[in-house]
């Protein structure tokens, strides 16, 4: 494990560091309470396609995490994305996905070609995780027996479906903006091996997610313990509100939060 920077943003630590996993490097980041004691609670967040580790609402609600309730967030960059590319290739993913994700109507579908590298990159990624949760939970700013959480939507889900259905630390899963692919059985597989609390949040007219494909896969979900909250609108519309119900399903199955205590 390499770190490689640090910064404090307002009442949180964000640390950079990377990982080597199956030869490749992984970089990854994690946010832990400023001079607080160990976390007792570790959220993994798992970014969205064209995205990255540090993308704005997933850096807003770790820094927020850690200010409140002395918990940590650790999030990695996906296969093809982040400082795992070059400038040039994020901004042609971002211009090959963006149109699609935003809805719009003359948006071009993604080719084969690109959907079955997205394919290819999204089945190293459970390795990675795991890798990086293990270094996490070595850190002496986490817990080691720390409750951990995953959240992620849209590729987050396609990543993270077959990555919790492998990890028994995971005690609880936010889902969302993804559904069954008929293509893929391993996939589905995977979701009815997910026997821990799950909820899923879905837009009613994503172009991305068709919504028989998410019920689908919300169906498919093994877990008697699962909630799917459905709002109008698009791919990238989901209620600012859905951030306080993540909130509350993590405090609900994690740990009942307290302020983070400083340490003497």
């Amino acid at each position: 494990m390499e770190f490689t920077k640090e910064k404090l943003i307002g009442g949180a630590v964000q640390r950079d560091f990377a990982l080597e996993v199956d030869g490749t490097r992984v970089p990854c980041v994690i946010w832990a309470a400023q001079g607080a004691d160990a976390a007792p609670v570790l959220i993994l967040m798992g970014h969205g396609g064209s995205q990255h580790k540090k993308t704005a609402n997933i850096r807003a609600r770790a820094v927020e995490y850690a200010e409140r309730f002395g918990w940590a967030t650790l999030a990695i960059d996906a296969p093809g994305h982040g400082d795992r590319i070059s400038r040039d290739d994020a901004a042609k993913l971002a211009g090959t996905i963006g149109p699609l994700v935003l809805g719009q109507r003359d948006a071009p579908p993604m080719d084969a070609e690109r959907v079955k590298e997205m394919f290819k990159g999204w089945g190293k990624a459970p390795p990675e995780w795991k890798a990086a949760l293990d270094a996490a939970l070595s850190m002496e700013c986490i817990a080691s027996d720390a409750s951990v959480g995953y959240w992620g939507v849209s590729m987050g889900t396609a990543i993270g479906v077959p990555f919790v259905a492998s990890e028994p630390r995971i005690r609880c899963a936010v889902f969302g903006l993804a559904g069954a692919r008929p293509n893929a059985p391993d996939f589905l597989e995977s979701a009815k091996n997910i026997q821990i609390p799950v909820e899923f949040v879905f837009q009613w007219d994503d172009a991305v997610a068709p919504r028989d494909h998410g019920i689908a896969l919300f169906d498919a979900f093994g877990t008697k313990e699962k909630t799917m909250h459905i709002n109008p609108g698009g791919h990238m519309e989901i209620p600012t509100f859905e951030s306080d119900a993540w909130l509350s399903f993590f405090q609900r199955h994690l740990a009942q939060a307290e302020p983070a205590q400083k340490s003497a």
